[in-house]
């Protein structure tokens, strides 16, 4: 068969109806940019870009014995999609459109296993002396997956794409300071970029997901990737097939194919796990861990992350826009027993902050529930044993361990005189029209910088400013941390910045979640991701099969 016949006959086809209609809701464009995760099957879901390190304490060693063997058809199951499945990079935001992003496409730059930024694409990424213009030197021989050469041509028309003012895409919310003609070709493999106000973190910008990169004339008909997996069938809301790309310029995968399968629900994955249907599979309920841990031939792949799942308070909305109501909210939470009970005990306590591998982070004392002086702040704000909120949640959009969480809030509020009335909502209507309205209400979150996390939910125009955050204090000082090129001086910076959203903040940061999934022990390589991406990013590279 021909590569022209594989194409007509592997669903390819179906793409074309993906590409015309509006690909976005608000909640689409912008969030989807933001986060990576979500356990539901409608959930949008993000994060940053695959990393190609192999370090053995990232990496599953179920059942692992000898060197790698090759060959073999690796089939996973994932969370369902719908006919909206998109191959398009710059756009998908659920988690089929995740997994095609992370296992075709390639960045600049990436997340190594333990979350710090590394070139992937580019050789060589290097500021000038204030961060404000960027040049980047590709790596020389590198092929798309047709055969033709990575260029700077396609280095210029994928940040075009993105930045597009007409038509702009996911990334666009994370390229602070990059505009359209911001990207020049100085030759055949080499870049630069001129920020329109400095930029320190733009390595980290390159390394989302939202931001790989492709060829030029992309057609998302056709897809045309850089990955260690070549596409050869798409069946939206179904299935989608991947080769192992042999010309791919680094280490080739093991396994000959690669099969993702999307399921309806949780049990459907898990049924197709223990029969043997998959060998894998993405967002296991918490509360399934032990039962998979005692199977025979199954293991648990526990990732420890940044990723955080927080309650949002309106600043601006009462009665959130008093202070005291929310500092004492924050003490109502115990957080020990939130973890414990949402989530089987598979997490750890947070502290009201986000950036849990950030340099900057402060190390302030461990906020405890403090039922007293939760009542006491509520009676300053002339509240005494009489407040009723509403707390909207989604099963739909944030999965079953959130809406837990939900109630488990609502019954220590009780503790403090505070009624919490929870409205559970599909996930339309929680990302519709009125997401980033809801006095208070939950999201999620993936593990990355201060920095990177203040522009996309923090600063007065990040694209979800859930809380309405706005302090002239803090903003200053992430502004300035932006432009501070000296690690330790933009570090003490984003300190002083995280102590002010610590105090006065519209977040309960209250856990660090895990990402738990689970797979068969006839296979191993996993990753173990700090990110926070199912199946450890969905890199496949260095899975293979276990001799028996």
């Amino acid at each position: 068969m021909t590569d022209k016949d594989r194409q007509t006959s592997s669903g390819f086809e179906e793409i074309g109806e993906l590409v015309d209609y509006k690909r976005f809701s608000r909640r689409g464009l912008l969030k989807g940019a933001a986060a990576m995760g979500a356990a539901a099957a409608l959930g949008p879901i993000a994060s940053a870009c695959g990393g190609d390190d192999t370090s053995s304490d990232a990496t599953s060693t179920a059942a692992a014995e000898g060197s790698p063997t090759k060959g073999g058809d690796l089939m996973v199951g994932i969370v369902g999609g719908s006919a909206k499945d998109t191959a398009d990079p710059h756009t998908g935001s659920f988690e089929p459109d995740i997994a095609i992003q992370y296992i075709m496409y390639e960045g600049l730059t990436s997340w190594d296993w333990d979350m710090q930024v590394q070139n992937l694409l580019a050789e060589t990424i290097e500021p000038n002396a204030d961060a404000s213009v960027w040049q980047i030197k590709l790596r020389d021989g590198m092929v798309w997956h047709d055969g033709k050469p990575i260029t700077a041509d396609d280095v210029v028309f994928s940040m075009e794409r993105i930045v597009d003012p007409k038509d702009p895409k996911v990334g666009v919310a994370t390229l602070t300071g990059v505009g359209p003609g911001s990207t020049k070709k100085v030759d055949d493999l080499t870049v630069e970029i001129t920020l329109k106000e400095p930029n320190v973190i733009l390595d980290e910008a390159l390394a989302e997901r939202s931001c790989k990169i492709v060829p030029v004339g992309f057609d998302p008909k056709n897809p045309i990737g850089s990955g260690p997996f070549k596409m050869v069938e798409m069946k939206p809301g179904e299935q989608f097939k991947w080769e192992a790309f042999a010309d791919y310029w680094d280490t080739p995968p093991y396994v000959d194919t690669l099969t993702m399968i999307e399921y309806a629900d949780d049990t459907a994955r898990i049924n197709a796990l223990q029969s043997g249907q998959i060998h894998a599979m993405s967002q296991l309920p918490k509360s399934q861990a032990k039962v998979i841990e005692a199977t025979d031939g199954l293991a648990l792949l526990n990732a420890e992350t940044g990723g955080w799942r927080p309650f949002t308070m309106r600043i601006d909305a009462k009665p959130y826009s008093d202070v005291r109501v929310r500092q004492a909210f924050r003490l109502i939470v115990d957080r020990q027993q939130m973890i414990d009970q949402a989530y089987s005990g598979l997490g750890a306590p947070a502290n009201d902050m986000y950036g849990r591998y950030d340099a900057g982070t402060p190390d302030l004392p461990q906020r405890e529930q403090d039922i007293e002086q939760a009542k006491s702040l509520l009676k300053q704000a002339g509240y005494d044993n009489n407040l009723t909120v509403e707390l909207v949640t989604s099963e739909g959009a944030l999965g079953g361990d959130e809406v837990a969480a939900a109630q488990v809030f609502a019954e220590q509020a009780k503790a403090a005189g505070v009624t919490v009335n929870i409205k559970k909502t599909d996930a339309s209507v929680f990302y519709g029209d009125d997401y980033l309205s809801w006095p208070f209400a939950q999201d999620f979150w993936a593990t990355r910088s201060f920095l990177q996390q203040a522009s996309q939910g923090t600063m007065p125009d990040a694209p979800y400013n859930e809380t309405h955050w706005e302090n002239a204090e803090w903003l200053s000082l992430v502004q300035q941390a932006f432009k501070t090129v000296d690690d330790a001086e933009r570090a003490a910076l984003v300190a002083q910045a995280q102590e002010i959203e610590f105090n006065e903040g519209g977040y309960i940061v209250w856990a660090w979640r895990n990402q738990v999934d689970a797979h068969s022990t006839t296979t191993t390589g996993y990753k173990l991701d700090k990110l926070g991406g199912p199946i450890g990013r969905m890199y496949f590279k260095d899975v293979y099969f276990v001799k028996g």
